[in-house]
């Protein structure tokens, strides 16, 4: 009776059955031209990003020196200041003048002369001193906005390559292994923490139909993080994910969805659905479906009880992610 309790309590969690791939894309392909002008694009922008924040880097330690210098010589001002104040000048003279020996007179007015310009150059050094900073400061102001306006551009382009890249037939790239997985940029959330309401609003870049944000956001984040094979999203299908853009399907071999993965196209598949797994949170993934095994956040890994016993339904070609 235990027994049949645990698979009851398991059934209640598997998902509505995803019986079939997307259909095939026509053979193998390699990453368009227009793809690979798109990528460099990128890469050339995420390099003027990193000469920029290198400068602000320069601008910010240079900002640092002048304020200690300006604390520097505004401490010594008000020493110059103190003496003035203690000691006056008139005070100086009259002293001087007591001395009734040429020769001490002579050397005292040189003195009152050096300490004289001594403070007028230092007031000028001081002068100078702030009008550098505040030209620093300006110069860093204005990168700071180059840098945000390069930002943005950048991040535009790392979406472009993506869907792109999504909506090409795929390449034969091995993707990469745990250890080297990249961290995706986290999906947006509720000030409360919850995932928002998300209909299928945005284009499906594998398909002519639609995605959701959050949808759209996991498939970019994967293409970038070099999942690159052949996928597919968005299809009508009553009762599956895929009908409302929440659910894409990635093909372990190129071009197209093969037979049952063995070999390099196997590993490439357990490492996607690794991937997924772990930025699970991230990404706002809802299960994950991979070579008969069902994954979700409330399960773990369980075996996958829908499959027809061919490739699609059994999902050995291809790995099912479905989003919250």
């Amino acid at each position: 009776m235990a027994a049949i309790g645990i698979l009851l309590l398991a059934l209640l969690f598997l998902p509505p059955a995803e019986s079939r791939a997307q259909d095939s894309g026509s053979g193998e392909g390699s990453i368009s031209d227009e793809l690979s002008t798109t990528i460099n694009e990128y890469l050339e922008a995420q390099e003027k990003l990193t000469s920029l924040k290198e400068e602000q880097k320069s601008l910010k330690e240079e900002l640092k020196d002048s304020e200690k210098l300006q604390k520097e010589l505004k401490k010594e001002l008000a020493e110059f200041a103190g003496i003035a104040l203690t000691q006056s000048d008139t005070y100086s003279v009259s002293a001087m003048l007591a001395t009734g020996e040429t020769s001490d007179m002579l050397e005292a007015m040189t003195m009152l002369d050096f300490l004289g310009e001594s403070r007028a150059r230092r007031v000028e050094e001081l002068v100078a001193r702030v009008q550098e900073i505040e030209s620093v400061q300006d110069e860093l102001d204005a990168n700071i906005d180059e840098q945000d306006r390069l930002t943005a551009e950048l991040d535009e382009k790392r979406r472009a390559a993506a869907r792109e890249m999504a909506g090409s037939s795929g390449d034969n790239a091995t993707g990469p292994a745990p250890g080297d997985f990249r961290a995706p940029i986290p999906v947006s959330r509720n000030p409360d923490g919850s995932l928002p309401y998300e209909s299928c609003s945005e284009t499906d870049p594998t398909t002519t139909g639609c995605l959701s944000p959050r949808a759209l956001h996991g498939l970019e984040e994967s293409k970038l993080s070099g999942f690159t094979r052949f996928t597919r999203c968005y299809r009508y299908e009553p009762g599956s994910d895929h009908s409302t853009g929440q659910a894409c399907d990635y093909s372990v071999s190129s071009g197209g969805f093969g037979g049952v993965a063995g070999g390099q196209n196997k590993t490439y598949g357990d490492n996607l659905a690794a991937w997924f797994v772990q930025y699970a949170e991230e990404l706002g993934v809802k299960y994950v479906i991979w070579y008969k095994q069902f994954w979700s956040p409330a399960t773990g890994w369980t075996a996958y009880l829908h499959g027809g016993g061919d490739p699609n339904s059994d999902h050995t070609n291809h790995v099912h992610v479905s989003w919250r």
